[in-house]
């Protein structure tokens, strides 16, 4: 068992139900509970809920160049249901970002109707990821769409189409990943698994290839603004927390900490 997990993500978003059906009818979440301002989700209806969503209409997009979600990774449990998860997007129209093959991972990328930024992934077995000079490294090439898709169609469809999916990595925009890697190290016992020069750390416990992406592609230099569309906080359990507790990262990146049980 991993001595870390991200249990949710509470996102602000500007109308409700227009997140609602785009994360239940266009991506396959449960809905658990909703109201006018308010919704929970769930990977499917008999487990907690791991997606927040609250409606604030007042609330504008961020700077591009201000620190907060680059994007929430949903980890789907295979290759199959990755691939199965694809084909239904595509039956729903979902707009896709990006596919990518990491080496350690397989993953496509869209982002919501507020922009928040998300990746689907599957990965692939530890003792399948690319190494050199014997650290992790992590690419980015093509993904290779039709043998995922394949892979999806030669599976048995699951009744729920993010059954056993789970977040498995977040990844944040930071003004100086550096810094951000030492507080994670610091608070949740996290190490430098890979380093892109001076703009992107990659951190985790327990040799995970990443539990948290650092980076500051484009420029970021203001920390996340208060009540703006996207991040509003994420709940990790770790082993290493003893009490329930809130904090903020450098870049003002609220995460609850909570022990793991």
């Amino acid at each position: 068992m991993s001595s870390l997990a991200i249990r949710s993500v509470h996102l602000r978003v500007a109308d409700l139900l227009r997140s609602v059906d785009f994360y239940a009818r266009g991506l396959g979440f449960a809905i658990l509970s909703q109201t006018p301002t308010h919704a929970e989700l769930a990977a499917t209806a008999d487990t907690p809920a791991i997606l927040t969503l609250t409606e604030d209409r007042t609330a504008a997009r961020p700077s591009d160049r201000a620190a907060g979600l680059f994007h929430a990774a949903l980890l789907l449990p295979s290759r199959a249901a990755l691939g199965r998860w694809l084909r239904r997007g595509a039956d729903e129209h979902v707009e896709f970002d990006g596919f990518s093959d990491h080496g350690v991972s397989e993953a496509i990328y869209l982002n919501d109707p507020d922009g928040n930024g998300l990746e689907f992934y599957s990965d692939r077995a530890p003792a399948d990821w690319p190494v050199r000079d014997g650290e992790l490294a992590m690419f980015t090439h093509p993904l290779d769409l039709p043998a995922l898709l394949a892979a999806g169609a030669a599976a048995p469809t699951e009744a729920a189409p993010l059954a056993g999916a789970r977040w498995g990595h977040l990844h944040l925009r930071v003004t100086n990943p550096e810094r951000s890697a030492g507080f994670y190290h610091d608070e949740l016992a996290l190490d430098l698994r890979q380093r892109f020069g001076p703009s992107a750390r990659f951190v985790a416990v327990d040799g995970y290839h990443h539990h948290f992406g650092l980076n500051n592609w484009g420029g970021v230099s203001q920390p996340q603004p208060p009540h703006a569309l996207g991040l509003i906080d994420a709940t990790i359990a770790a082993r290493s927390v003893t009490m329930p507790r809130t904090l903020r990262d450098p870049d003002g990146i609220v995460l609850n900490l909570v022990p793991l049980s």
